[in-house]
């Protein structure tokens, strides 16, 4: 089983912010904002998208984004995949 380096979480700008911040109800979208507000801030951001992106993560605010804007990453990242594969 391969453990993915988490080192740089200890550098993330929600260190010390209630998680519960970062987990807002559906629909919730002053919460989601200010989720997302911490992380404009955070030095270790695309760490913690790709992360999130690496592992599936269903839920909550990761890297600035949310669960919908990371299936569409997802999805883009595959058809350049399946286009950059069908080119070779």
């Amino acid at each position: 089983e391969v453990v993915a380096d988490t080192g740089w979480m200890d550098d993330g700008a929600c260190v010390g912010v209630d998680p519960d911040l970062f987990f807002p109800k559906r629909g919730d979208k002053d919460s989601v904002a200010a989720a997302k507000a911490v992380c404009a801030t955070c030095q270790v951001r695309v760490e913690c998208l790709e992360y999130a992106l690496e592992n599936s993560e269903r839920f909550g605010i990761w890297g600035g984004t949310a669960e919908k804007e990371r299936r569409r990453i997802r999805s883009l990242r595959r058809r350049a995949r399946h286009a950059a594969e069908e080119e070779s």
